[in-house]
């Protein structure tokens, strides 16, 4: 991807493509570009009038190098279309007697200060120069945007001083000391055009190596792709957030696994050839990627040992996989995505207490009945129809909160007190769609489980009537014996004699 203002040395320009009338006087739109980037910025002569004497007396601009002020007529066709070429030709000389080190009043004037890398780091340079250690003592979360970290990350691959305009608040240099003892980041990028120009903020790659004490970062509309120096964070890592940027867990949590045919984690043993033996995410401990594009947890997790929270709602995941790896794991979510069956899933997260379900495709609840240390469970906006799958949760011994809320069974006649009547003595423990049990409604659990106590005893009455009806009852000539059997009495069937009392 071409650099955005890469060679910005080289391709600078400027030109004004036309004029607006607003409020009685003439609004001049000036288009500003750089390599295959250009933004668009407004002016009224009486901006131009005062950049102009800003650097005539800071920077030795002739007086007489700006078209004159005109009174009558200031708004007629000619004039504006003279003016056009005029200011146009005044710009491009300015530029022309600045070509890196443009003043501070031209670079505000041309915003460079928003789309170019030099104004933009010269600008994130002077804050931190003024409040940087002010924010590293506060340990405050300090947000950036890509845009920003792709202007560092440009000017680092260039062989040039770090301070170009002179001005030692400026230096590259005070950017390179913040982010290396930057400890909480949050990157905040956005999708389609930054501002006036045609900048794709979300498609800028940058470098996040300068961070080498980061503990917390959270990510947002960045192409996780493009994203370089991410495992350099690895060390000191503790939480991390990544949304709305990648496919795949694997570009985040291994991007090694690009360049590399088979990988493994370190300190695993493996018959297969190896490529690469990965270092594993140490303290990391809480992982968010939700709302993203993930379809499956790959075996990525292996590197995140720690890990005890994880968020990875709104995405495209169908099956629970790989999370056996994860013997921390205590706080999952996977809301809102595909699953349609839980079939096995206690051998993949048999320590979970805090489990979010809704919001996918479930219509039974077989699996959950082994999640002996489940705490809290939400299975809001399913297909759940059948009290009776309320079974498969009934004897958790733990589980004190269930959700479930928009799915059908909740329309049945009575449906709470039928839902925690699964739950027997623990029905007064359980709260259910975040609402207490009262005493009412127990007493007609009670009811319930009387009259479920009488069915299951008249049941098994039955079948044991049934049973010994069957043991007691003796074969049929033609079933049991022999045709040539001897015609002793003890022989002879029950149906022949009973046939003579007939």
């Amino acid at each position: 991807m071409a650099g955005l203002m890469e060679d910005s040395d080289e391709y600078r320009g400027v030109r004004i493509v036309g004029s607006e009338l607003v409020d009685n006087y003439t609004v001049y739109v000036i288009e500003v570009y750089s390599g295959i980037y250009n933004w668009k910025v407004k002016h009224r002569y009486s901006d131009f009038y005062d950049l102009h004497e800003k650097l005539t007396a800071e920077n030795q601009i002739e007086w007489n190098l700006l078209p004159p002020k005109k009174i009558i007529g200031k708004n007629s066709k000619s004039l504006v279309e003279r003016r056009e070429k005029d200011l146009e030709i005044y710009l491009q000389a300015l530029l022309a007697k600045f070509p890196v080190t443009v003043p501070r009043a031209l670079s505000h004037f041309l915003h460079f200060h928003l789309y170019d890398i030099h104004g933009i780091a010269a600008v994130l340079a002077e804050e931190l120069y003024h409040n940087g250690e002010q924010l590293l003592v506060a340990g405050e979360v300090f947000h950036m945007r890509p845009l920003q970290l792709y202007a560092v990350t440009q000017l680092l691959r260039h062989t040039k001083p770090t301070c170009i305009n002179g001005d030692a608040k400026t230096d590259l240099g005070h950017i390179l000391d913040f982010t290396c003892r930057l400890k909480y980041l949050k990157i905040s990028g956005t999708r389609g055009p930054v501002g006036t120009s045609n900048i794709q903020e979300h498609l800028l790659p940058y470098d996040l190596s300068v961070f080498k004490s980061l503990c917390q970062i959270e990510i947002s509309h960045s192409d996780a792709k493009l994203i370089k120096g991410f495992t350099s964070c690895k060390k000191a890592l503790a939480t991390m957030t990544v949304q709305y940027s990648t496919s795949s867990m694997k570009e985040i949590l291994v991007p090694e696994a690009l360049e590399f045919d088979h990988w493994e984690a370190e300190g695993t043993s493996s018959d297969c050839p190896i490529t690469a033996v990965v270092p594993k995410w140490s303290t990391l401990t809480t992982v968010d990627m939700s709302h993203n594009h993930i379809a499956s947890i790959d075996d990525s997790v292996k590197l995140t040992p720690q890990i005890e929270f994880m968020a990875l709602s709104h995405n495209n995941i169908s099956s629970i996989e790989n999370l056996q790896h994860l013997y921390n794991l205590i706080h999952l979510d996977l809301s809102y995505n595909k699953l349609s069956a839980l079939e096995g899933v206690h051998s993949k997260i048999g320590n979970i207490k805090t489990l979010n379900l809704s919001g996918n495709l479930l219509e039974s609840l077989r699996g959950l009945h082994k999640l002996y240390s489940l705490v809290n469970l939400d299975l809001s906006n399913n297909n759940i129809k059948q009290v009776e799958e309320i079974q498969n949760i009934g004897n958790l011994p733990c589980l004190e909160n269930v959700t479930l809320t928009e799915n059908p069974l909740t329309i049945i006649p009575d449906y709470r007190t039928k839902v925690l009547a699964q739950f027997g003595d623990r029905a007064a423990e359980v709260c259910l769609d975040n609402t207490n049990t009262t005493e009412r409604e127990l007493d007609t659990v009670e009811v319930l489980k009387a009259i479920q106590k009488a069915k299951e005893a008249k049941n098994k009455l039955n079948n044991a009537d049934k049973k010994m009806s069957e043991d007691f009852q003796l074969p049929t000539a033609s079933s049991s014996f022999p045709a040539n059997a001897p015609s002793s009495p003890l022989y002879r069937p029950v149906i022949s004699s009973q046939a003579n009392y007939t």
